[in-house]
């Protein structure tokens, strides 16, 4: 069975892309993504919302096997006729389990020279926001450094997000994502591990 998606797609998509748009400029603030969407199994209600906001059925999305036979890629072909690729660098968007092992962010696409826009965006879905080992960020978007402690994360992830970051101005855009909140990571953001 499939579950609901949005009951009024205009402001819920508008607020779930500002809530995003706010992730990503300025990284590592926890924004809520309130759209109200009963997720598919396997998917958190703001990877869902998320999904739902940016996908359509010119948005290729990777999913692991077991979500993408699954309801979740039921739900995500329903509502947003998004196609669902085989191929980790194929896609624009991708959902991952934070502490699965595979895939690698440098699976991805990063982007071209030209293009560096048609990189693959991941969400990672996590355990938890906080919890977890330090990570203290720098960059565009960040007055000083900003520390966060996602919890639920893979070991060397942190050293997957600073190699991401060297590829700049390549390189993919992670969203964290958990319960109905967000934390944008963009490939600009620098990314060191707190002693």
């Amino acid at each position: 069975m499939i579950t609901a998606g949005f009951t009024d797609p205009v402001l819920q998509s508008q607020a779930t892309f500002r809530a995003v748009l706010a992730a990503l400029s300025e990284p590592g603030t926890k924004q809520l993504v309130a759209g109200d969407v009963a997720p598919p199994e396997g998917l958190c209600a703001a990877t869902a919302t998320l999904l739902l906001t940016l996908a359509d059925y010119e948005t290729p999305i990777w999913l692991a096997p077991a979500l993408r036979e699954g309801p979740a890629g039921a739900w995500l072909r329903f509502h947003c006729g998004a196609p669902l690729v085989d191929a980790p660098g194929e896609a624009a968007f991708a959902v991952i389990d934070g502490a699965a092992a595979e895939p690698a962010l440098s699976a991805f696409h990063p982007g071209t020279d030209q293009f560096p826009d048609r990189s693959t965006t991941v969400v990672l879905q996590l355990a938890n926001m906080e919890g977890g080992s330090p990570l203290t960020l720098s960059g565009p978007g960040i007055p000083g450094t900003r520390i966060i402690a996602p919890s639920g994360l893979r070991d060397g992830f942190a050293d997957e997000l600073h190699a991401n970051g060297a590829l700049y101005p390549l390189g993919i855009d992670v969203v964290l994502a958990c319960g109905d909140a967000v934390i944008g990571l963009p490939r600009s953001t620098r990314i060191e591990e707190t002693a």
